[in-house]
């Protein structure tokens, strides 16, 4: 188990023992302004209707079993922040989430609205686990540990803090990592990139680990998983010094009240943006829209996210082939020779 500090470029802020994100438009609001939100707003104002679950579909997984051909890259959408990656031959887990609720009880707190597009149990075998935070609905205990348990020798990569968290349960070949800073599995570059968000699975252990993004370099193929963050000025310097990827998640619900959720969620027109800034003057890639319509978290409703990525998507003049709004379970690959040719 290791933890290594970032060795340039703009690091995690870090003091008296806690994380800051290190931009002045990133402060969040604390305790009372979620008081505000939960106990006042929402039991004053009425908040706009959802759907029925039913609208929600889960397609057929079509990902490559146990993996696929050595030039492919392949996208799962297992639901929420949960990506299955296929990287050629290497197969990666973004946040992997199989429990009924994102809570620490799975008798109390957000309950699925739609079941894993994968089950667990149809995995193939996972070389890598990507963490971006620890909140509890990109951190599972139960999960991890089945994880830990079927697939021992995966590699964990997790931002500072979380190494002893997921060792705890299982896993052995655990890294953390600092912003900016790299490391290698095999013939695989995996970066550690800035994010704006917080941590915490507590009251009383608040940003005392970190939170990030991950970006992946394999075969020629670049892949970029925002994690969970508010929109922030160093997207442009991820595609730059990272890029240009091929493919990129970015997570596009969680945004309202968005006085409260600003600065940690970004909302569809915020995540249009960043995709835009991390293209680094590179006309090609696609987006996968992430963290929408799993889990109800916040106040917009649940089938708000993909309409108002369209719209954002379509007013930015973007070709509407590169963004991919994948159905739980869907599988899309990228032809072998660019992110040109989807398939």
């Amino acid at each position: 188990m290791t933890e290594r500090s970032g060795l340039s470029g703009r690091q995690a802020n870090r003091r008296g023992g806690r994380f800051r994100n290190p931009w002045p438009i990133a402060s969040s609001h604390r305790f009372g302004g979620f008081l505000r939100w939960v106990l006042f707003e929402r039991l004053t104002q009425k908040l706009p209707a959802d759907p029925d679950p039913s609208v929600f579909q889960v397609a057929e997984p079509a990902f490559r079993s146990p993996r696929a051909a050595a030039a492919e890259l392949t996208v799962t959408w297992v639901g929420h922040a949960t990506v299955l990656l296929q990287l050629g031959e290497l197969n990666v887990l973004t946040d992997p989430h199989w429990s009924k609720r994102a809570s620490p009880l799975q008798s109390a707190g957000p309950a699925r609205w739609v079941k894993p597009g994968v089950a667990f149990d149809d995995l193939p075998p996972i070389d890598l686990v990507l963490i971006s935070h620890n909140h509890y609905d990109h951190l599972d205990d139960r999960t991890v540990r089945r994880l830990a348990a079927a697939f021992p020798d995966a590699a964990w990569r997790v931002p500072l803090g979380l190494a002893a968290f997921v060792r705890r349960r299982g896993a052995r070949d655990v890294e953390a990592l600092d912003w900016w800073h790299e490391t290698r599995l095999r013939d695989t570059v995996v970066t550690c990139t800035p994010a704006q968000h917080f941590s915490a699975r507590s009251p009383f252990d608040r940003n005392r680990t970190l939170w990030c993004g991950w970006a992946l370099a394999r075969q020629g193929h670049r892949v970029f998983f925002a994690g969970d963050t508010g929109y922030h000025p160093e997207f442009a310097a991820i595609g730059e010094r990272l890029g240009p990827f091929d493919l990129t998640l970015f997570p596009v619900g969680a945004y309202e009240p968005r006085w409260f959720m600003g600065p940690v969620h970004m909302n569809p027109e915020e995540a249009v943006r960043a995709f835009q800034d991390s293209r680094a003057g590179c006309d090609e890639g696609v987006m996968v829209p992430i963290h929408w319509g799993t889990f109800k978290l916040t106040d917009e409703p649940m089938d708000e996210p993909p309409r108002r990525t369209i719209a954002a998507w379509t007013a930015a003049g973007l070709p509407r082939d590169r963004l991919w709004l994948l159905e739980h379970g869907e599988s899309r690959r990228l032809a072998a020779d660019s992110a040109s040719n989807p398939e």
